[in-house]
């Protein structure tokens, strides 16, 4: 081994070219880092990385390696690391870091800043980086001591996963990376996993908010993306469960609960039109007398703009971030970890008496149980329908079939999100369905199942896309052929913005020529990057497609030739737009 390598790997302090790159990439170990995104600056962290067995995911974009990053962490639980240079790739990391701030999800980004000698001098692909990051992470800090390296970097990846996780960027000068470091101090903290302090909520509050449960007629919850972050699944099962209490999910809570439980609601909010499953739940979400949001932004598309919940209604509103507890609905405050606050809410719960929720769970479950059969009749034809172009809901019905508890969907934003989270019912508390709805970009689905793969090797990892998002991100299928991330991929080709075009259409009865695009062919692009890559058009052969796919030892493409004239289920469409979509 060279002395210099050997000097690397030396203990903390050890040897006379001890580096800050060699500080950086210690304790990006510390913290428990294994697979930074990023190109190939920071060069010298780079090189030194591999000493401490890190490995270097290399994209083909900054952009697209922020939503890797993001996808990792939402599934391995870890904060997630992404670098970039100065200038262009650190503007290229403000969508995906945007993304990260609004979902909630931790992040650090390493950025390579100007060198200090040069601040301030128009150098090379110089911008100001704090205040164009500022709007899109928790923290900003530009570090110019090596001496204050490791201080940083803690206190980076303490910000990004304590209290409510969010993304991080530190700004490191490129001559920084070569400069001597002292001698460490010995640090072994480890601070790289979510959450990292749980809190619970007051215990008087808890108290009120379970006996407010036990007397309600008609109590309610709805579970936002908080409970994944949290990882609160279990303890919201138990609340169910013993609690006798309906549980609906937002788009970002899918998978919080099983959804073929009988007290369980499906996904609610904005994609509640015809055919949606929740649709048939619309009683039971109106008589709603009381409200418990659990891990919840009570934003617009996963409250209707705001006109879910029936006037009169009480809330119960239990977040980790004080500043949304009550921001759209006023409410009962639990502020705490959701994993924490909803177990000590159930022993509250069992000291106040569940009598009343027993006796109505009868009459609940059946209430339930024929809102599904409603919603099995309303979507028999379009999910066993023979047309051709293929109906979107016929794809989910093949891919439920396939489905495993264990199978991780990824659903790009727009109709794809709708069309999964509506049309492909989870069977386990727990399982994750990730879609981009923080900012709701499309094209960032596709790197984010990427990095979903790598954090789960051994599940099934689908991703769903439409073809108009998935031109954002084609480059990246020679990242998942070249790094060997092994996945299902399939695109709804209709050559169309589908949801552009019929948002436009229902607001302003046109829409402009943007939304149509000339055919593509998908798998042929597949193919090229080292893919299997398969056509369909006959409805027949999506099942055999998929089940080749599960089987391939390579990453597949199914480009799917759907129709153009379906649109989801969402409410704001209804009336609008030509009822054969």
């Amino acid at each position: 081994m060279a002395p210099e390598i050997e000097n690397r790997v030396a203990a903390p302090g050890a040897g006379a070219n001890r580096t800050v790159a060699d500080v950086v990439a210690a304790s990006l170990a510390r913290h428990g880092v294994e697979i930074v995104f990023g190109q190939s600056i920071p060069t010298q962290l780079y090189l030194a990385t591999p000493d401490y067995d890190i490995r270097q995911l290399t994209i083909r974009t900054e952009k697209a390696g922020a939503m890797m990053a993001d996808g990792y962490a939402r599934v391995s639980g870890k904060v997630a690391v992404v670098t970039s240079i100065a200038g262009p790739g650190a503007a290229l990391l403000v969508p995906g870091l945007g993304e990260a701030l609004k979902a909630s999800i931790p992040v650090v980004a390493l950025i390579q800043d100007t060198p200090r000698a040069h601040t301030d001098r128009n150098h090379a692909q110089d911008i100001d980086h704090i205040d164009l990051l500022r709007a899109v992470t928790k923290l900003v800090r530009r570090v110019e001591r090596a001496d204050r390296v490791e201080d940083y970097l803690d206190l980076a990846f303490a910000t990004a996963a304590s209290g409510r996780p969010g993304p991080v960027a530190l700004l490191l000068p490129g001559d920084l990376f070569d400069e001597a470091a002292p001698a460490s101090e010995g640090r072994v903290a480890t601070l790289g996993a979510y959450p990292l302090d749980r809190t619970q909520a007051d215990p008087a509050r808890v108290a009120e908010a379970a006996a407010l449960l036990a007397d309600a007629e008609s109590p309610l919850v709805v579970a936002g993306g908080g409970v994944h972050v949290s990882g609160a699944h279990e303890e919201l099962a138990w609340l169910q469960d013993k609690a006798s209490l309906p549980v609906a999910t937002t788009m970002m809570g899918k998978g919080a609960v099983d959804e073929s439980h009988p007290l369980s609601l499906g996904v609610v909010g904005y994609a509640m039109g015809r055919r949606a499953p929740a649709r048939a739940h619309a009683a039971t979400i109106a008589g709603a007398d009381l409200v418990l949001l659990v891990g919840n932004r009570t934003n617009q598309n996963g409250t209707d703009s705001w006109r879910l919940f029936p006037e009169g209604a009480r809330f119960i509103h239990l977040d980790i971030d004080g500043g949304e507890v009550g921001r759209n609905y006023e409410a009962l405050r639990l502020v705490g970890d959701a994993k924490l606050t909803l177990r000590a809410l159930l022993g509250a719960l069992e000291g106040a008496g569940l009598e009343k929720r027993r006796r109505a769970r009868a009459r609940l479950e059946a209430e339930i149980a024929a809102g599904r059969e409603a919603h099995v009749a309303a979507i028999a034809a379009v999910s066993s329908s023979d047309a051709r172009p293929i109906r979107p809901e016929r794809v989910m019905a093949e891919l439920a079939g396939l489905m495993t508890p264990e199978t991780i969907l990824v659903a790009d934003a727009s109709y794809a999100t709708i069309w999964a989270a509506c049309h492909v019912r989870f069977g386990r508390a727990g399982q994750r369905f990730i879609s981009p709805r923080g900012l709701a970009g499309i094209g960032w689905g596709f790197p984010m199942a990427l990095g979903a793969k790598l954090a789960a090797s051994e599940s099934p990892v689908w991703f769903l896309g439409g073809d108009g998002g998935f031109a954002h991100a084609w480059g990246e299928l020679e990242t998942a052929r070249r790094e060997g991330i092994r996945l299902g991929a399939i695109i709804l080709n209709n050559q169309v913005l589908g949801y552009q075009k019929d948002a436009e259409d229902a607001t302003f009865r046109a829409h402009t020529q943007a939304c149509h695009f000339t055919p593509v062919d998908h798998a042929a692009i597949a193919r090229a990057c080292g893919w299997s890559g398969v056509r369909v058009e006959d409805p027949a052969d999506l099942r055999p497609a998929l089940e080749d796919a599960a089987r391939a030892d390579v990453p597949t493409l199914i480009d799917v030739i759907s129709d153009p004239d379906a649109w989801a289920p969402i409410t704001a469409f209804e009336g609008k737009l030509a009822e054969t979509g």
